[in-house]
């Protein structure tokens, strides 16, 4: 049997095809030894290996035996019961990864986004408890600013005279402050400062506007809105809190397949960042 390239297991009534190599991944494992048929239990029925096991469970095996990582849905709860899995197939690395359930976790992530609509100007704060998402977000937004005259300065577009991005303030990791609207100069002159949001191309001045936009631009990132409050009447500071479950750090196992080695024995954690 250990001369086949492809292999069919039936697990639970699932059907699963994959190779033979795969399988044979960690050697002391009961996977590899059912390919050499040194283990009884797996039955050989019209050219399938019958297991009856949890098929559903079995697909984040068959997933960690082809990538070495454990990588499980958002929603996923049944940690010991995978580990007792893993256990079954004599996978002791990944049932010692699972018993990291605390690293496995997705985590939640909070997102706040101060609101404050002035006569003239908006003003901007956004606080994320990842730092990441956060850097990730300041690399969307660009503030312009420019000079326009007293007749044209709430125009819904820009003037003529080229604008200049300006850096957004970061008073930490955690947070970023910006405005849009305008203010006095000198004469009849005004400041203007426009607002643009990758990957939308628009810049926009009006603050309500910059909202909207702010607000797509987190829900199709997986945010959603958890509340809304008052901070301040009288300053009409608005607060808007968002959250979102953030996936947690994959974990994955290096194997070192030297001659005469067991893949299990030299086995060792290491962390694999996944993406939001």
């Amino acid at each position: 049997m250990s001369g086949r390239e492809v292999i069919v297991l039936s697990v639970g009534g699932v059907r699963f095809v994959t190779r033979t190599s795969t399988l044979q991944r960690f050697p002391e494992s009961r996977l590899a030894r059912m390919v050499n048929n040194n283990d009884q239990e797996f039955k050989l029925v019209n050219g399938e290996f019958f297991v009856d096991r949890d098929g559903a469970l079995f697909s984040y095996i068959m997933d960690f035996l082809r990538t070495l990582q454990v990588s499980l849905p958002t929603d996923f709860s049944d940690y010991q019961r995978l580990q007792r899995e893993a256990e079954f197939y004599g996978l002791y690395p990944l049932a010692d990864l699972l018993s990291q359930e605390h690293l496995l976790k997705p985590r939640l992530e909070i997102l706040e986004v101060r609101f404050s609509l002035q006569e003239m100007q908006t003003f901007f704060r956004i606080f994320g408890s990842c730092s990441t998402t956060i850097e990730a977000l300041a690399g969307q937004i660009t503030v312009f600013i420019g000079q326009q005259s007293g007749q044209g300065w709430n125009s819904p577009f820009p003037s003529q005279k080229p604008l200049v991005p300006l850096p957004l303030e970061r008073p930490s990791h955690h947070d970023m402050v910006f405005l849009c609207g305008t203010e006095y100069s000198a004469g009849d002159q005004f400041v203007a400062r426009y607002v643009s949001i990758k990957p939308d191309n628009r810049k926009l001045i009006n603050g309500t506007n910059v909202l909207g936009l702010l607000f797509d631009t987190l829900l199709k990132d997986g945010f959603r809105l958890l509340s809304t409050r008052t901070v301040s009447s009288e300053e009409k500071v608005e607060c808007y809190t968002f959250e979102r479950m953030k996936r947690a750090a994959g974990l994955a196992i290096m194997v070192n397949q030297t001659p005469g080695s067991s893949g299990v024995a030299q086995a060792r954690r290491s962390q694999v960042q996944k993406g939001k």
